[in-house]
């Protein structure tokens, strides 16, 4: 028996052959001006070992981040460009620059009130009057020569100031200079791995570009910050003089006309639909009836045990615990009625969220077009602050209650949409072929397959409507709405510190409690399967 023994083979970086003669024309085709330059250029970046830069860029350290735009690299032209307009306003401020202009305004503010009180102390007709004045005006005048020593200390500075700026620069432009080449490279190599997305060569249109964005922004930041007289034009937008131009003299402003034309809009509609918007308060009104007879209307031992044996199935004995700890707290505050109507407030939100936004999610993960039509509106309803909600929901349904659980819906059904329709598409087209291929219509695939395997990312989404609902609690107390959210705004309203605290606990532990009961319960129907 012989032992077969196996040579593994080492190649080393430097044994790998390169065809250069292609490398280096694919360097030139990526340069195209200047190619030889860059070959040698990345070559040397390529051999260097160490940490420093191997090369030195010299035009980009003369025009800086002209070159870079000339070259599409953006990045680095944003960043210099904004660093060398730092070191200009150093510059600027020591050499035409009025350091100081603050303290030298306020001594003549000060010179005049010295004035008036020497005029007051030669006008007055008694000698401790006159006494006083002349006190006065003494004092004013340590005052001046103390500014005054400020304006000459800030003006010895000047000659500093524009020292540091210099020096800012040098250091600005050496770093592009042996920067440059090497970021350079970076994009030469991304462009070999996709040179349809990625800019190469020179181009005059990003030189262009780059002095048109230089010009425009460089001058007028230097200015406002090394020149003290002011411009109007570079302090405020000229809202009032384009208003006339479009408006005409005398007829207001464009946002006072925007507005009155929203605002009849709104109310025409209002008007017009007024039976639908009172028909949609009524139905969502019996939905919070019906949850608040069943919290409110029994006796709270019933409540209390019924909550307390749901959260035990759902989620376990540990989390039981917790949520009669919790009940209990709002209870012994006196708590437990707004706690209840909250609870209802938030439970007639998730419900109709959970009967709307799961069909909806279902349809929008099987269809592309469909989630790219309705993707615009789902991004309005999470980005559009929560207040501004409340603005449509007066105009069209009034205040209170179901107004405020409209709002609620509209904040909170964003992820169980979003996240519904990511479990659906997330479920392996091969499940689905073999169901298919056993003869499962497309009802059996759905409630069989699809949404079986789409629910974690389901649960998950209800889970977020629920918190994103009960963090609307306070919100809607503006408009009338109930609960402990209207504790809250007592609270803030009258800068009571303790109530608003207590009230915003027993919020804190209402969310907790229905987080854990809904997770639990997904975790142990999860761990049973």
């Amino acid at each position: 028996m012989t032992d077969a023994t196996t040579e593994l083979k080492v190649t080393a970086a430097s044994d790998i052959e390169v065809d250069n003669e292609a490398l280096d024309g694919s360097i030139r085709e990526f340069a195209e001006v200047n190619g030889d330059y860059y070959v040698k250029a990345f070559h040397k970046i390529h051999d260097n070992t160490g940490f420093l830069p191997a090369t030195f860029n010299l035009w980009a350290a003369v025009v800086g981040p002209m070159w870079a735009a000339s070259r599409a690299v953006w990045g680095m032209f944003w960043g210099f460009l904004i660093l060398e307009i730092i070191a200009w306003v150093q510059i600027g401020r020591g050499l035409w620059g009025t350091p100081g202009a603050e303290f030298l305004e306020r001594a003549a503010s000060q010179a005049e009130t010295m004035q008036r009180r020497l005029d007051q102390a030669a006008a007055a007709t008694d000698d401790a009057t006159r006494e006083r004045f002349t006190q006065l005006a003494d004092n004013m005048q340590r005052a001046i020569d103390t500014n005054m020593e400020r304006v000459e200390l800030a003006q010895a500075e000047a000659s500093g100031i524009m020292l540091t700026g210099l020096a800012m620069l040098v250091v600005f432009k050496l770093i592009q200079g042996f920067y440059a080449n090497t970021v350079y490279e970076k994009q030469y190599s991304r462009w070999r791995i996709d040179p349809d997305s990625t800019e190469s060569g020179r181009s005059t249109r990003n030189i262009v570009l780059g002095a048109v964005l230089t010009l425009a922004i460089a001058p007028l930041v230097i200015y406002r910050f090394t020149v003290n007289a002011s411009m109007a034009v570079l302090e405020t937008f000229p809202e009032q003089q384009i208003s006339t131009l479009i408006l005409g003299e005398g007829n207001g402003t464009l946002f006072g006309a925007v507005a009155s034309w929203m605002e009849a809009r709104i109310d025409g509609a209002a008007l017009a639909g007024d039976d639908v918007f009172d028909g949609i308060v009524s139905g969502v009104r019996t939905v919070l009836d019906g949850l608040t007879v069943a919290l409110n209307g029994s006796p709270w031992p019933v409540v209390m045990v019924v909550i307390a044996v749901t959260a035990w199935r759902a989620a376990g004995p540990r989390v039981a615990i917790f949520t009669v700890a919790a009940m209990a707290y709002t209870a012994l505050l006196g708590y437990w009625a707004l706690a209840m109507e909250t609870v209802a407030l938030v439970g007639a939100a998730v419900l109709l969220c959970v009967v709307i936004g799961i069909p909806l999610g279902i349809w929008f993960g099987k269809s592309k077009r469909a989630y790219r039509m309705a993707e615009p509106v789902l991004d309005l309803m999470q980005t559009l602050p929560a207040f501004v909600y409340l603005i449509p929901i007066i105009a069209f349904f009034g205040t209170g209650n179901p107004p405020g659980i409209l709002a609620t819906i509209i904040f909170g059904m964003p992820p169980v949409i979003r996240l519904t329709a990511l479990g659906m598409r997330g479920v392996p087209e091969s499940i689905k072929e073999a169901a298919v291929a056993f003869g499962a219509s497309r009802w059996q695939l759905l409630k069989d397959v699809e949404v079986p395997l789409a629910l974690p990312s389901i649960m998950t989404g209800v889970n977020q409507t629920i918190l994103m609902c009960l963090s609307m609690v306070v919100i809607i107390s503006l408009i009338g709405g109930g609960g402990l959210g209207q504790e809250i705004l007592e609270a803030l309203q009258f800068a009571a510190k303790g109530p608003g605290l207590l009230g915003g606990f027993a919020i804190l532990f209402l969310a907790m409690v229905m987080d854990r009961i809904v997770q639990g319960a997904f975790r142990r129907k999860d761990q049973q399967d």
